[in-house]
């Protein structure tokens, strides 16, 4: 009995796995069990900021578990205080609250915009949006494949529409709670939120009080070349939610808050037993160091702009197969007048790994470490598949 077979007799199937079966990975690269390499684009869905093995990474967990791998949230921690000193340092928030993954911090924000505001007032998230698979998170990820079946969900939510400010001058009044956002939209299919857009929502947040939430859990850490893809805007969030890279591979998130906020939540109002895991937040100092002290932030800036151009010449060469190129940094998509699945299963064949998001759009997440040699391998295997199997 192979690996795969017994996957299917242990687990519940939610995965759809891709065949390979892995030895050891390094860098940019997984390695299976027959030596084959692969180029790996997607960075366990944008987690793997520094790659994997990463030799910093790998002395500081290694130190740190041999002083000890948990304590209870009774206690803290002085690697605790660096990545959280260091986290509010390149966010320039005020406070923080740690947990396991992205959809615990979205629920966090969604329990203490709760409390300020009240049971009454409506929560907005925006169509095509992703926040996560619990209830809290899942109400406000405004996709019908997630959500159907699992209902009934939160009260008191709603959805406004992509980039449409009629409709969010018409939904958003002084009854609104809060609006949830991602400025880049990762699983929606790296669709981006328009200046327009942002500029309507913060005169109205100016007018009528709510607070805006900043999901950052994809598109945060650098992913972008800046340290959030907010930072695009001349904007400031009053929550920002990150998780993903931070943690350098291991499960770690982030609830951050301004001022106004601090003071919302007391002694035993919310909690988590694992968030802020010391042997986490260990890795997670590396990679806020390396991003954003050690010139890795510019660097993804810089070729990620790279990376985008040269997706934008393939476009202009095959009109009929590429219908936009989206993204900023190391997180970019590529809309296809077909389906996208069978660019998955084509690049894998040249031992390439890249991900497909609502059905025709390919979503390229990288390495933040990915080099220029790594990107023009990518670009040439894309268009020769893009030409031949599109």
């Amino acid at each position: 009995m192979n690996i795969f077979e017994t996957d299917k007799q242990l687990f519940l199937s939610t995965y759809n796995r891709i065949p390979i079966e892995l030895d050891y990975a390094k860098g940019i690269y997984l390695f299976d069990k027959k030596g084959n390499k692969y180029y790996d684009f997607f960075s366990g869905l944008a987690v793997n900021a520094l790659g994997y093995s990463h030799p910093k990474i790998i002395e500081e967990v290694t130190n740190q578990i041999n002083l000890f791998a948990h304590l209870s949230n009774n206690f803290i921690t002085d690697i605790q205080i660096k990545f959280s000193e260091k986290l509010l340092k390149f966010s320039e928030m005020n406070k923080l609250f740690l947990t396991n993954s992205g959809t615990e911090a979205v629920e966090a924000a969604i329990k203490l915009i709760r409390l300020k505001s009240g049971p009454d007032k409506i929560i907005y998230s925006l169509s095509n949006s992703f926040h996560g698979r619990t209830y809290g998170a899942l109400t406000l990820t405004a996709r019908e494949k997630y959500r159907n079946g699992f209902e009934p969900l939160l009260p008191n939510t709603g959805e406004i529409k992509l980039n449409d400010c009629e409709d969010l001058k018409t939904k958003v009044n002084s009854n609104t709670a809060a609006v949830f956002l991602e400025f880049i939209q990762g699983e929606g299919g790296i669709n981006e939120i328009s200046d327009e857009f942002v500029n309507e929502l913060f005169y109205l947040k100016a007018k009528h009080n709510f607070f805006i939430v900043a999901d950052e859990i994809q598109a945060g850490i650098g992913r972008t070349g800046k340290p959030f893809s907010f930072n695009y805007f001349n904007v400031k969030p009053d929550i920002i939610i990150t998780a993903k890279a931070i943690g350098g591979g291991l499960p770690l998130g982030a609830m951050l808050v301004t001022e106004q906020l601090t003071d919302v939540f007391t002694v035993g109002k919310h909690g988590t037993t694992f968030g802020g895991n010391p042997v986490c937040c260990a890795a997670g100092l590396v990679v806020l160091n390396e991003v954003f002290e050690n010139g890795l932030m510019n660097s993804v800036f810089n070729l990620g702009n790279y990376f985008k151009e040269n997706l934008l010449k393939i476009k202009e060469k095959y009109p009929d197969k590429i219908k936009d190129v989206r993204g900023k940094g190391f997180m970019l998509g590529v809309e296809l007048n077909g389906d996208g699945n069978v660019v998955v299963k084509e690049m894998l064949k040249r031992n390439i790994l890249t991900n497909c998001t609502n059905q025709n759009v390919i979503r390229i997440l990288p390495p933040l470490i990915t080099l220029r040699e790594e990107i023009n391998c990518y670009l040439s295997n894309f268009e020769d598949v893009i030409k031949k199997h599109l």
